[in-house]
């Protein structure tokens, strides 16, 4: 039985969240976070923080320190920025991923878990979710550096008698988002509205996106610790399209009607249409999500207005 989990990246949003559930599970938890994006706060109690990075060796070897399971969250996650930054994207993306796996090689390491993401595929059709069998033909640096990730992971993973679980996240939204001008479109807009700004809308919002909430990204993970196949890659979504637009709306109508949103030049590197088909991460790991937008939106409302007004950095 697995019995002390590394989560990387575990002050951050998706992190976090993870960690708290590990422990509730049982599980002995620590965090290597380098606390750029995350917070001391955010780490759940009774888990251990490293504060280091994962690109350091030694930060890696001492987190991992009788570990047995790794769920890799630490990235740098911004498709957008990724375009003008996409060294800085790759060195911590890919080759953070490599040092952390050159630590597992030297660690009793027996699962792990790589956070992906939806963008890895090519453009997919309106109305059509994708499959993981869908081209894998990423058009951002962003992209490409989470599919190289994913190789990596899963081909150390086979050569080392690892069991490795590629969970490929599609638009996660929920409490404790960081703001940024970047990252989760509903926590941008959310804090505009609350100030009585328009929120602006890349092009002409009607590009689909599937919003899952970050409770059901952590069942995911959670099914596939219980997992007992060697290899897997998974799509994790709610199986739902929303249009930007469609949100705007949604949020505008909650928190500030007579506000409207603004529009502004599509910006490269972002996918029009990525809608999660779920078939398979249902009938291998037994996944249903639950959270559905419309139900949980206001509980991400009212965290943003209780941590104060704030401007996207």
């Amino acid at each position: 039985m697995l019995r002390r989990a590394l989560v990387t990246g575990g002050a951050g949003f998706i992190g976090s969240h993870l960690g708290r559930r590990l422990l509730a599970e049982g599980l002995e938890v620590v965090v290597l976070d380098d606390l750029s994006v995350g917070s001391r706060e955010k780490v759940p109690e009774g888990a251990e923080l490293v504060v280091g990075d994962v690109r350091s060796e030694s930060d890696v070897k001492r987190a991992l320190e009788g570990v047995d399971v790794v769920f890799h969250e630490a990235a740098r996650v911004s498709i957008r920025s990724s375009v003008g930054h996409f060294h800085e994207d790759a060195d911590i993306n890919l080759m953070g991923t490599l040092n952390l796996l050159r630590g597992c090689s030297a660690a009793s390491v027996r699962k792990l878990v790589y956070a992906s993401s939806m963008a890895v595929y090519a453009e997919g059709e309106a109305g059509r979710p994708i499959p993981e069998s869908h081209a894998l033909e990423p058009i951002s640096p962003y992209g490409i550096s989470k599919l190289a990730g994913e190789k990596y992971c899963l081909g150390f993973a086979r050569d080392a008698g690892i069991a490795c679980h590629v969970l490929r996240y599609f638009n996660t939204f929920g409490t404790g988002q960081t703001l940024t001008p970047y990252v989760g479109v509903i926590t941008i807009f959310v804090h505009a509205l609350l100030a009585g700004e328009a929120p602006t809308v890349f092009g002409d919002g009607e590009q689909r996106r599937d919003f899952v909430h970050v409770s059901d990204v952590v069942e995911a993970n959670l099914l596939a610790l219980a997992s007992d196949r060697p290899a897997g890659v998974y799509n994790v979504g709610s199986g739902r399209g929303t249009s930007v637009n469609e949100v705007a709306e949604l949020l505008r109508a909650r928190i500030a009607p007579d506000v409207k949103p603004r529009h502004a030049e599509a910006v490269p590197g972002e996918l029009r249409f990525s809608v999660a088909d779920l078939t398979r991460t249902t009938a291998e790991l037994g996944y249903r999500p639950q959270g559905s937008l419309e139900d949980r939106i206001d509980e991400v409302i009212a965290s943003c207005a209780a941590s104060g007004p704030g401007r996207a950095r």
